[in-house]
C-alpha cells in the first residue's frame, strides 16, 4: 500500500472539522486515480474513535488485515492508496474501535455506488458522464422561479411502472427515462419529484431510511443510468426534484449508526438520537463534521446529478425536540425550550449553502406545523427554503371532500380557512404519497357517492386545487384514478387508464395542467396576495365557492367557481370586477371529462347588475360536483 497519495489538503481538513466543507465527495470515499505508472484507488473515511481501520474487498479476498489505512493527523480521517483497485470493485471498511472491543464491517458513507441489496458493500465507481442538458441548465432559473408554473408529478421509481413479462420486476433507470419523459410531456407536468433515490437497505421504507447519502440505489441500475434519466428528462423540458432526508437515517449495522464504536453521526442519548416514529437515528446537527457531511450530500445531488431542487423530508421532526415524544422523553434546549437550536441553524446553513452555489434551484420543506417563515430568507429570520408544503390545506381539503355532500355545508370553513394564511409562506399544495397509504385508500376511493360521483368529486377536488394560489403536486396514479391504495411492491394499475372514466379523468388533469401553464393568472402571483381575491367565500348553504386569480397588471382575470354538491346551480349570480364577455375555458362537468354536460355554452356576458360589492355580475349554470374556470375578455370596469 502507498500512503503518499492523498486528495485531502490541510484546507479540506480545516473546513471539514469546522463544519464548512460542502464538497467532501471530491475528497472522502473511494476515488480511482492514476499515480505515475500505477493505477489504484485512494480511500478516505472519517472514524475519529477508531483504533484501526482497514479496507477489505474483492481485491484482497475480504481480508480485514491486508490493507490498513493510516490516520491523517488529528482530523479523525483515515486514508490510504491501494494500487490495482479499479472501478467496479466491491469493498467495506473494517473498523476497530478504541471502546468496548467494538469492531464492524462498514459500508462507505461517501460511496458513489453500492452492491444491490441485501448485500451491504460499497463499490468503487467513477462519476463521468457526457451530459446533454446544457440548454436546460442554462435556462432552468425560469423554470423554478416564483412566478412560473410549477406542477409536480411525485413518483416512486420502483412502482410507477413494472415489467410483468419478467416477474413484475421494477424498470431500470434507462427503461424508465423515455416512458416517463413522454408521459410527463403529454400530461403537461413541469417537474417530477422522486421519492428518495439514495441507497437504502429496507425497500419498504420507500427510501426514507437511507444509508447511502452519495449513491443512487443500485436496484435500478448504476449511477450513470440515473444520470441518463435526469438528462433525458431535462432534454424534454422536465425539472427533477429529489427527496432528501437529513432528518433521520437507518440504524442498520453496516451504515452510519455507531460508526466507529461511538455515536458519531447521531446523538448518544436516545431522547435526542432516536426517532420514535420510525425507530431510526437522528443526526447530531451540532457536530461540525456532521454538518459538513450533510451539506456535501445536498450539494452532491445538485452538482453531480444536475438535480433542480431538493424536497427536505420531515422538517418538523428536526425543528422540535419534543416531536412525537411525551413528557420526560426529550431534553430541552439550553434556554429551556422545545426548539432544536442546532437543527434550525443547520437548515439555515443548508439553504445558504445550496442557494449560494446553485442559485437557480429550489428547496422545498415538508413542514407540518405552523413554524413561522419557513420559506422566508435567513436575513429576516426565516429558514431560507424556497417553498413549503401546505399540509394544512391537504388535511382540511381531504377531510372536507370525504364527507357526504349533504354534510359539507357544515364544514365550509375547511375550504375557506386557507385564506387566512395562504400567503404567509410560498406554498406547494400537495396531494402526496402519504395520503394514499396506511389504510387511507386511494384519492378516488376517498371520494363519497356512487362511481360517477366519485369521479366527479375527484375532478372537482383537482380543479379546486388548481384554482387556489400555490404550486401543485400530485402523486402518481391520482391523475387517472388509481382505485386501490398505493403498493410499493407493485406497478400502478395502468390498465385502468384505458378504461373510459379513468381515461377522461386523465384528460381532465392533462387539460388542467396545460391551462395552469398557459395562463399567467393561475401561476404568476402564486405567492402574492395581489393575485387572489374571493368572489364569494360565504355560500356555505349551497357549498359553492368562487374566487379570482389575477396577473400583476390585472390585465388577465380568471374566475373559478366550484360546486361541491351533486345539485346543479342554475341562475347562480357571481359579482365580477369588469363587464364584457367571460369565456368558459374549463368545465369539469363537460362530457369529454365524464360529466353530465351542463355548462354555459362557451361563456357568459357580464350584466351591469351589482353583486357581492361589484358593479357587474354573471349569471351562471354551475354544474353538479364541478369546477368551472372562466376568463375575462373584457377590458373595462
Amino acid at each position: 500500500m502507498r500512503y503518499d497519495v492523498s486528495l485531502l489538503t490541510e484546507q479540506d481538513l480545516y473546513l471539514f472539522n469546522e463544519g464548512n466543507h460542502s464538497r467532501l465527495y471530491e475528497k472522502l470515499g473511494a476515488h480511482f486515480l492514476e499515480v505515475g505508472s500505477e493505477a489504484g484507488t485512494c480511500f478516505a473515511v472519517w472514524a475519529p474513535n477508531a483504533e484501526e481501520v482497514s479496507v477489505m474487498g474483492d481485491f484482497n479476498g475480504w481480508d480485514n488485515r491486508a490493507h490498513p489505512l493510516r490516520p491523517r493527523g488529528g482530523s479523525g480521517i483515515w486514508e490510504g492508496f491501494i494500487p490495482g483497485v479499479s472501478r467496479g470493485t466491491a469493498y467495506k471498511y473494517h473498523v476497530i474501535s478504541r471502546y468496548r472491543g467494538y469492531r464492524y464491517d462498514k459500508s462507505d458513507p461517501f460511496a458513489f455506488s453500492s452492491q444491490a441489496p441485501p448485500e451491504p458493500g460499497s463499490i468503487v465507481w467513477d462519476l463521468w458522464y457526457e451530459w446533454g442538458d446544457a440548454d436546460w441548465m442554462a435556462n432552468r432559473r425560469r423554470r423554478n422561479a416564483a412566478d412560473c408554473p410549477v406542477n409536480i408529478y411525485e413518483v416512486h421509481l420502483g412502482s410507477w411502472m413494472r415489467v410483468p413479462e419478467e416477474g413484475n420486476r421494477p424498470m431500470t433507470y434507462r427503461e424508465l427515462a423515455p416512458r416517463l419523459a413522454s408521459y410527463l410531456t403529454r400530461m403537461n407536468f413541469t417537474h417530477v419529484e422522486f421519492l428518495p433515490v439514495m441507497e437504502h437497505p429496507f425497500y419498504g421504507s420507500w427510501g426514507y431510511q437511507g444509508t447511502g447519502y452519495f449513491a443512487p440505489t443500485s436496484r435500478f441500475g448504476p449511477p450513470q443510468d440515473f444520470m441518463f434519466l435526469v438528462d433525458h428528462l431535462h432534454r424534454h423540458g422536465i425539472g427533477v426534484i429529489l427527496d432528501w432526508v437529513p432528518s433521520h437515517f437507518s440504524k442498520d449495522g453496516h451504515g452510519l449508526a455507531f460508526f466507529d464504536g461511538t455515536h458519531l453521526y447521531e446523538h448518544a442519548d436516545p431522547r435526542q438520537g432516536r426517532h420514535p416514529d420510525w425507530d431510526t437515528e437522528i443526526f447530531n446537527y451540532g457536530r461540525k463534521e456532521v454538518q459538513s457531511f450533510l451539506l456535501s450530500s445536498a450539494s452532491f445531488w445538485l452538482d453531480v446529478y444536475h438535480a433542480d431542487g431538493l424536497r427536505v423530508d420531515a422538517v418538523a421532526s428536526m425543528l422540535y425536540l419534543d416531536y412525537s415524544r411525551k413528557d420526560g422523553e426529550w431534553i430541552p434546549n439550553r434556554y429551556g425550550g422545545r426548539e432544536n437550536i442546532d437543527a434550525i441553524a443547520f437548515l439555515r446553513r443548508f439553504n445558504e449553502t445550496v442557494y449560494g452555489a446553485f442559485p437557480d434551484i429550489v428547496t422545498v420543506a415538508e413542514e407540518s406545523t405552523s413554524w413561522p417563515m419557513v420559506s422566508r430568507p435567513n436575513y429576516v429570520g426565516g429558514l431560507g427554503f424556497g417553498m413549503k408544503w401546505d399540509m394544512g390545506w391537504m388535511h382540511d381539503t381531504l377531510a372536507y371532500m370525504s364527507l357526504d355532500p349533504v354534510h359539507r355545508k357544515f364544514q365550509h370553513d375547511q375550504l375557506t380557512f386557507r385564506g387566512m394564511y395562504a400567503f404567509s409562506e410560498n406554498f406547494v399544495l400537495p396531494l402526496s404519497h402519504d395520503e394514499v397509504v396506511h389504510g387511507k385508500g386511494s384519492l378516488l376511493g376517498r371520494m363519497p357517492g356512487d362511481d360517477w360521483q366519485k369521479f366527479a368529486n375527484l375532478r372537482a377536488l383537482l380543479g379546486y386545487m388548481f384554482a387556489q394560489p400555490g404550486k401543485k403536486l400530485l402523486f402518481m396514479g391520482g391523475e387517472f384514478g388509481q382505485r386501490r391504495e398505493w403498493n410499493h411492491d407493485a406497478s400502478l394499475d395502468w390498465h385502468l387508464a384505458e378504461m373510459p372514466m379513468h381515461a377522461v379523468l386523465s384528460r381532465w388533469v392533462e387539460d388542467l395542467n396545460r391551462f395552469y401553464r398557459d395562463e399567467p393568472a393561475l401561476h404568476e402571483l402564486d405567492f402574492d396576495p395581489r393575485g387572489f381575491e374571493w368572489a364569494d367565500a360565504r355560500d356555505a348553504e349551497q357549498s359553492v365557492i368562487s374566487l379570482f386569480r389575477k396577473t400583476r397588471g390585472r390585465d388577465d382575470i380568471i374566475l373559478a367557481v366550484c360546486n361541491f354538491t351533486p345539485v346543479p346551480r342554475h341562475n347562480y349570480r357571481v359579482g365580477v370586477p369588469r363587464g364584457g364577455y367571460w369565456r368558459e375555458c374549463l368545465n369539469s362537468d363537460a362530457r369529454e371529462y365524464g360529466g353530465s354536460g351542463q355548462g354555459n355554452i362557451g361563456g357568459v356576458e357580464a350584466a351591469p347588475v351589482g353583486a357581492q360589492g361589484r358593479f357587474h355580475s354573471l349569471t351562471l349554470v354551475v354544474p353538479p360536483l364541478s369546477a368551472l374556470f372562466l376568463k375575462s375578455e373584457g377590458t373595462g370596469g
